[in-house]
């Protein structure tokens, strides 16, 4: 698996112009600004781990 950085222009995806891909290649397009996605949907489950009581008490030996 190779990362290629391009942009999109009138529709049509363009790669940054040292890049070559061979004709036919077959791609995933991952878009950037939809990558948050992912860090939000696991916030829920990370507060829930890092956010408890019980866990407390590391924090106040921490202090003293």
């Amino acid at each position: 698996m190779k990362t290629f950085n391009g942009i999109v222009k009138n529709g049509k995806i363009e790669l940054h112009p040292d890049e070559h891909l061979p004709e036919g290649a077959q791609v995933t397009v991952i878009i950037k600004e939809e990558t948050n996605f992912w860090q939000e949907a696991s916030e829920p489950s990370l507060a829930k781990i890092w956010d408890n009581t019980e866990d407390d008490i590391y924090a106040q030996l921490l202090q003293e």
